[in-house]
């Protein structure tokens, strides 16, 4: 393994358990290789350009482009937030900031255990 993958919050876990099982196996897949492959191609891990760290695991399907929000922590630790069907060209304002806030949650959360 070459990842570890860490959800933080219901997001990820509330939308995966929506979807039908063929849309979950290509969901398994793409953060499979996430967790597994060095070098994943940037077609399903991309960073957002102008964000602070933020990337986008990226799963297509023949009816839907889904997008997870994510962030690295100590080098190896994915940590996925949110989620959503990517119906545009742009990623939704709502989505992108909802993210931020969840990234910015997890490591204040985080810093005020140790």
């Amino acid at each position: 393994m070459v990842r570890t993958i860490k959800l933080y919050g219901n997001y990820f876990a509330d939308f995966y358990t929506e979807q039908p099982d063929k849309v979950k196996d290509k969901i398994d897949y793409v953060i499979d290789m996430v967790r597994f492959v060095e070098r994943v191609p940037e077609k399903f891990l991309k960073h957002l350009t102008g964000t602070d760290g933020l990337y986008e695991v990226r799963v297509s399907t023949a009816f839907k482009n889904i997008r997870v929000f994510c962030f690295f922590d100590e080098g190896q630790l994915v940590v996925l937030t949110n989620c959503f069907i990517k119906k545009t060209q742009r990623t939704p304002k709502k989505e992108l900031d909802l993210a931020h806030k969840l990234k910015q949650e997890y490591f204040k959360n985080k810093n005020s255990k140790s």
